[in-house]
């Protein structure tokens, strides 16, 4: 089993407690600004997702000339 890096370790970390600790923050919100954020992160995560998605068929699609067949 290949070792994690220190690196890779505490981003882990601060990212399941940034994401625990915005879950118990959401908890005491008023119920406005819940939604609100709630549906701004959807949001942009959705637009990310698609960004991903696209570039990663783009550059599938600029590699495809680069192929020979024999």
């Amino acid at each position: 089993m290949a070792r994690r890096s220190l690196r890779t370790r505490v981003m882990r970390a601060a990212i399941s407690l940034a994401v625990g600790g915005s879950a118990f923050q959401l908890s005491g919100c008023d119920t406005l600004v819940r939604s609100t954020l709630l549906d701004g992160l959807e949001a942009t995560t959705s637009a990310l997702t698609d960004a991903l998605i696209s570039a990663f068929f783009l550059s599938l699609e600029d590699g495809s000339g680069n192929l020979t067949s024999t």
